[in-house]
C-alpha cells in the first residue's frame, strides 16, 4: 500500500481488539485505509471485511507482522499483558525510522485484578517499558488513553474530547497528532515527553470509574488552550 495525506494507510495492531477496532472504524469511516493486524490473518480478514461493510472503507486484515510492515507510523492497541509478547513477535518487523504508538495501559486487570487500578511498571510506564523493546531507530509515542472504546465503536455517538499525546520528538508527536485528528471529535494535545505516559495511563483509570459510576462514555477536556495548532 502506498500512502498520501489524503487517504494514508494505517495499520491497527490489535485491531480485532476493542479499542483497535473502534478507532478502526473512525478511520475507515473518514477515509483512511486501514488494515488490521492479528496473531491470526484469518480473523483479522474476517474483522476487516465487517468493519469495511459497517463503514464503506478500504480495510485489510494481515498478521500482525505484515501490518506491522505497511506504513511508517503503526498503531499498538492490545491490553497490556500482551505488550511484551507481541513486541517481541514484532523486532523481525518493524524497522529504523518508524514510529509505534503505544496505546497499553497497565491496568490491574492485567493480572485479574480491578479495571479502576493500575500495576507498577519497572520502566515507569508502558510506553517506556514499550520503547524498551523495540529495535533501535523505532520511536514511541504514547496516544488514546483516555478514549472509550465503546464510543469510538458506537458511530452514532459523537466525540468531543482531547487525546493526550507523549513523546520525546515534537516531529513525531505532531505526526501522529494528524492521524488522530482525523477522527472527527478528537483533539490531540501535546502532554510532552514520553515519560509523561506515566501521570496519562493512570488517568485511564479513572476515566473508567468515572464512566463506570455514570454508565457514559465520558472523554478528557483541556480548557484554555490557544485556538487551532496545538502542535
Amino acid at each position: 500500500m502506498s500512502e498520501n495525506s489524503e487517504s494514508p494507510v494505517i495499520p491497527v495492531i490489535g485491531g480485532t481488539g476493542a479499542l483497535g477496532s473502534g478507532l478502526a472504524k473512525r478511520w475507515a469511516a473518514g477515509g483512511a485505509r486501514v488494515v488490521i493486524g492479528s496473531r491470526d490473518a484469518g480473523r483479522a480478514a474476517e474483522a476487516a471485511a465487517k468493519i469495511a461493510e459497517e463503514t464503506g472503507g478500504t480495510v485489510e486484515g494481515m498478521s500482525n507482522e505484515d501490518a506491522a510492515k505497511a506504513a511508517d507510523i503503526v498503531f499498538l492497541t492490545i491490553p497490556f499483558r500482551n505488550q511484551s509478547e507481541y513486541l517481541t513477535n514484532l523486532k523481525g518487523s518493524l524497522t529504523e525510522g518508524q514510529i509505534l504508538v503505544d496505546c497499553s495501559v497497565p491496568l490491574a486487570a492485567a493480572i485479574s485484578g480491578k479495571a479502576t487500578r493500575t500495576i507498577g511498571v519497572w520502566q515507569g510506564s508502558a510506553a517506556e517499558q514499550a520503547q524498551e523493546m523495540v529495535p533501535d531507530g523505532v520511536t514511541v509515542v504514547s496516544a488514546l488513553h483516555t478514549v472509550s472504546a465503546p464510543g469510538l465503536a458506537d458511530l452514532s455517538h459523537d466525540l468531543d474530547e482531547d487525546v493526550p499525546v507523549c513523546g520525546d520528538r515534537k516531529a513525531d508527536k505532531a505526526r501522529v497528532a494528524e492521524l488522530i485528528s482525523r477522527i472527527e471529535g478528537l483533539r490531540p494535545v501535546n502532554a510532552g515527553a514520553l515519560e509523561i505516559s506515566r501521570i496519562v495511563e493512570q488517568i485511564t483509570a479513572l476515566m473508567i470509574s468515572v464512566n463506570i459510576r455514570y454508565k457514559t462514555h465520558a472523554g478528557l477536556k483541556f480548557t484554555n488552550l490557544p485556538e487551532g495548532e496545538t502542535f
